[in-house]
């Protein structure tokens, strides 16, 4: 229903079977154009689009005025219309005009057709947000809550809000401190995720929660990340790893159909190991095939001593045989920025006898065996025309270094290509030693290990596995989450393992500890960065263009000024002082 006791239709809804009807809109004045002495035209626009109206040349309206126009909808004259704009087959005359409110000349022009600066846009974020690209991410943003919100509501979730005041929780980033009026020294947190609460949902039995959530971290900020974000929070009891990702899948495709008219094709499913030797990363962008490939069997006992490594890696680059010295140059100090020793390239071109031979050309061919040398074209599949880039070193420097030429040497924009969602599964539990020698948690320290690798958390816990699991969707993770430790003997030898004591744990978790000696049943679950998700349905390569008002990349919000000082009365009642700034 568009109807309103002010207008009758909205300026974008105006089709030809309305022609004859008497209407009465409401908007903004989009653009004025006069049309000799009697006539001007004027694009009235408003949340839904722009229309056409025809006022008397005596009528004083400019950009922005916010008025309201009646009138008579008539098919615009032969020739005239505009067939780029859905209201261009007619247009609104015989009106008569009332200004609701004048307004300055807007600091930018409201339109998509020039970007302005981002600091003047963020400082005017309330005439930003009237243009039509904003105002079409957020109107996805809402069907993307709106259809996973449905989706859980059918699948049998319950919504429910947990605490934006919390305790601090281990997850690893910094969090937002509250100081408490009525208990002064004392603080509460903002919450990073509702990961504790939801986790005691599920010992008090609501076996099926989840909620869209608003989550706060006190973090560097990035293309991808804002202090404030909103994530599809989900826990389910007596379910595995595989219940959660069904679930979520669900609600992520159904939220892309009603985004963008179109269902995904199947989510494809990689582990931690598989995503990391094909892609050399654990968010892998699956639009373009290039894959890494395994060069170490070839190279076992090599004399080249540039290949002489724990591990060898390829990645293929079709028609890169035609980069000049100076891109190959660039692509190996690139590898040598990433963390490589070097980067060694060979280009495949045709024998110079014309047959079907390739040969390669590089520096390093003539170091190679006629068996490394047929090996390394065999293995690769490599054209005649393209470039082999290979890194000789430990696996997981070797892969990650391809893994990131590889998407520099691919990348295609956001909003490009086909949308490829991949669950990764099986992270490694440990993510390294700490400067005490104790593994460190890779996801939290509430995640349950993969049953196979438990009594490897004394003996050799970097080698142990978790039951965690991330959706990643065109390169971008899209969230996390994990099969949880519901077994206090289990958590024990976790926290063991990471060095803490009992004592500590206490302190640290000793409710949720508490909660599970009252029957926690086995539960696991997932959390969907909401932003990301619909930053990537609009084409954004930024989540701020899908935020109403988000901060600067350093933490600023332009429009209201914050962060600013509190009023030396508030500190006092805070019991607070502070230091002065370097």
């Amino acid at each position: 229903m568009t109807t309103t006791a002010m207008r009758s239709h909205r300026c974008g809804d105006l089709r030809t079977e309305h022609a004859g009807q008497r209407v009465r809109l409401c908007g903004w004045v989009a653009r004025r154009r006069e049309h000799g002495e009697a006539l001007a035209f004027v694009d009235l626009r408003d949340t839904s689009g722009v229309v056409q109206c025809v006022l008397n040349d005596g009528v004083d309206v400019r950009g922005e005025w916010v008025v309201q126009i009646e009138g008579t909808v008539r098919l615009r004259p032969e020739g005239t219309a505009n067939p780029d704009l859905a209201t261009g087959a007619v247009e609104v005359a015989d009106c008569s005009v009332e200004v609701l409110n004048r307004a300055e000349p807007p600091p930018f022009p409201v339109d998509d057709r020039t970007d302005s600066d981002e600091s003047i846009r963020l400082r005017y974020r309330y005439v930003d947000l009237r243009r039509p690209r904003l105002q079409s991410n957020l109107r996805r943003r809402a069907a993307v809550f709106a259809a996973m919100r449905a989706a859980m509501v059918r699948q049998g979730f319950v919504e429910i809000e947990t605490p934006l005041l919390w305790t601090p929780t281990p997850e690893g980033a910094r969090e937002f401190a509250v100081p408490s009026r009525l208990h002064r020294g004392d603080f509460y947190v903002l919450p990073q995720s509702p990961q504790i609460a939801k986790q005691l949902l599920m010992v008090a039995g609501f076996d099926r929660y989840f909620q869209i959530a608003r989550c706060l971290r006190d973090e560097d900020l990035r293309a991808d990340r804002q202090f404030e974000f909103t994530q599809l929070d989900v826990e389910m009891s007596f379910a595995s790893a595989d219940d959660v990702q069904a679930a979520v899948t669900e609600a992520v495709v159904d939220a892309t159909e009603a985004a963008t008219g179109e269902r995904p094709a199947m989510v494809e499913r990689l582990t931690w190991q598989q995503a990391m030797d094909r892609f050399g990363t654990d968010k892998p962008d699956l639009r373009f095939a290039l894959e890494l490939v395994d060069l170490t069997p070839l190279f076992a006992g090599t004399e080249v001593r540039a290949f002489a490594a724990p591990c060898v890696r390829a990645l293929t680059v079709p028609g890169g045989a035609s980069f000049g010295r100076n891109r190959l140059d660039g692509l190996v100090e690139r590898a040598k920025t990433l963390g490589a020793k070097g980067l060694a390239w060979f280009k495949v071109n045709a024998d110079e006898d014309g047959g079907e031979a390739k040969r390669l050309d590089s520096p390093l061919d003539k170091f190679l065996s006629d068996e490394e040398r047929a090996g390394l074209l065999q293995r690769s599949g490599a054209a005649v025309g393209d470039l082999l880039l290979v890194v000789a070193d430990e696996w997981r420097t070797a892969c990650t270094v391809l893994g990131a030429l590889r998407l520099e040497l691919g990348r295609m924009p956001v909003g490009e290509g086909p949308r490829r969602f991949c669950w990764v599964t099986e992270f490694p539990m440990f993510e390294g030693l700490d400067e005490q020698g104790h593994p460190v948690a890779a996801h939290h320290p509430f995640t349950m290990p993969h049953p196979d690798d438990l009594p490897r958390l004394r003996s050799d816990p970097l080698a142990v596995r978790s039951q965690a699991y991330d959706l990643v969707l065109n390169g971008w993770e899209l969230g996390s989450g994990s099969v949880r430790i519901h077994r206090e003997d289990i958590q024990r030898q976790v926290f063991d393992a990471l060095g803490i004591t009992s004592e500590e744990a206490e302190a640290r978790f000793g409710f949720l500890l508490s909660a599970f000696r009252y029957g926690a049943p086995p539960h696991a679950g997932f959390a969907v960065g909401v932003d990301r998700l619909v930053a990537i349905l609009c084409g954004e390569e930024n989540i701020r263009e899908v935020i109403a008002f988000p901060k600067t990349q350093s933490g600023t919000d332009l429009m209201t000024g914050a962060p600013s000082a509190l009023a030396p009365g508030a500190l006092r009642e805070l019991g607070l002082r502070t230091v002065p700034r370097d």
